[in-house]
């Protein structure tokens, strides 16, 4: 009876070998020391900075006022919001803030996606042209180095630049505690970790720097419910990949009650298959084509979801097998036993490993202990992603609470412990 089974369930344990090895090995680069690197200190692109706005007066105001803070000359920079559908006061309040405000009213395109769309053809129809643009989320608070950073990456010919994802609020619950306890982790063991063997990093949604010569040459058309990662594998398919860039750090608030973030991991999940419906193949066939192994690695980022899925499937299974075991297990003739025993330590011990580096506080530790939770969670939130990833309706995450900058205690980089930012006189 096995020998049915095994049409279905050999190739996927297969499959299951395969992403373990390649995510394990991927992790161990990094948690590496990280190379030095000669920095270009000389402020040289122009940057807009861009906001992207739904109803967020509640803290657009601190994110402005943030971005004037910023350790870059006042010339090279200017700051955009896209008050977009806005019923609030956005608009009046990143104005007194001192932005540049565009309003934006259009209730059949809806989401940021369409926004930052908008925006870009008024940004190229002004006199003045930026060498590149900066996109932020309302919620955000920003390092004062940030372009700082981006300027010197930039200069060294990167083109597509991906900001280091810290957390703003990561003792505000459990909810928003679990969720930096998870963006440190990915931050390390996949960004970091690509970027440093050559591989393409994805864009995160904000603290995103693109060549204003891409967004003019192949245009920006991504406005699905994860328009970061539909951006990311369009320009993958160009031969244009992500670069990862882990000293400009982005404060990003997350979700403190379980049910926002579960809204927003769903609509995650919904867009990520939806770049993986229109993409994988893509990607596959030029990846193969052109023997890249960074395009093809592409194919692995869009495909994580199904292999969410394939997992849970072979986690129900091997359950039953332990009862009737109606297939043939290799996953032991693939991968030795005690090499499953060294991962399944290092799933534990290179997390702990990253919250050392980052000098994490003591509450960050208790939280993972709720770890978990917020891990298994996403079994059901992807599976109801899959049912729904032809659904393109945006689930706006509300802000109500503001937090200054001066509220933060932010690292002078991401592998050094907390300092509080000493900002020059001209810039207080």
């Amino acid at each position: 009876m096995s020998t049915y089974f095994d049409i279905i369930m050999v190739p996927l344990q297969v499959l299951i070998v395969f992403f373990t090895i390649y995510y394990f090995v991927i992790s161990l680069f990094g948690i590496l020391p990280r190379k030095k690197e000669k920095k270009i200190l000389t402020p040289q692109t122009t940057f807009a900075v861009i906001v992207a706005a739904h109803n967020e007066e509640k803290v657009i105001g601190e994110l402005v006022e943030n971005l004037h803070m910023l350790r870059y000359p006042d010339e090279l920079y200017d700051i955009f919001v896209i008050a977009d559908n806005c019923s609030d006061h956005t608009a009046e309040v990143a104005r007194k803030a001192g932005a540049l405000v565009y309003e934006r009213f259009n209730q059949e395109e809806v989401g940021k996606g369409f926004a930052l769309e908008w925006m870009f053809r008024q940004l190229f129809a002004l006199d003045k042209q930026y060498a590149a643009v900066a996109i932020f989320d309302a919620d955000n608070l920003v390092h004062p180095d940030f372009l700082k950073e981006m300027n010197n990456r930039f200069c060294k010919g990167e083109k597509l630049i991906q900001g280091y994802l810290d957390v703003k609020n990561p003792n505000d619950s459990w909810v928003s505690g679990t969720f930096a306890i998870n963006f440190w982790i990915v931050n390390h063991v996949w960004h970091l970790a690509k970027y440093t063997i050559g591989l393409s990093s994805v864009f995160g949604g904000t603290g995103m720097v693109i060549a204003t010569e891409v967004l003019k040459k192949y245009g920006w058309k991504a406005t699905c419910l994860t328009e970061d990662m539909e951006f990311t594998m369009k320009c993958l398919l160009e031969g244009i990949p992500t670069a990862w860039c882990q000293d400009a750090i982005i404060y990003d608030e997350k979700p403190q009650t379980f049910k926002a973030s579960w809204n927003q991991r769903k609509r995650w999940a919904q867009g990520q298959f939806d770049v993986a419906g229109r993409y994988m193949g893509k990607l596959l066939k030029e990846g193969i084509r052109k023997r890249d192994i960074v395009i093809l690695d592409g194919v692995i980022d869009v495909f994580q979801p199904y292999f969410m899925l394939i997992s849970t499937f072979f986690v129900l299974c091997s359950t039953i097998y332990n009862f009737v075991p109606f297939y043939t297990n290799v996953l032991y003739a693939l991968l030795p036993y005690h090499v499953w025993q060294v991962i399944g330590v290092a799933q534990y011990v290179i997390p702990a490993i990253i919250l050392f580096k980052i000098n994490a506080a003591p509450k960050s530790w208790f939280y993972t202990l709720f770890y978990p939770l917020l891990l298994y969670s996403w079994v059901p939130i992807t599976i109801l992603g899959f049912l729904h990833r032809h659904e393109h309706v945006w689930s706006h995450t509300i802000h109500t609470r503001s937090i200054s900058f001066n509220d933060v205690l932010v690292p002078e980089s991401a592998e050094t412990g907390p300092k509080q930012i000493v900002l020059p006189k001209e810039k207080r």
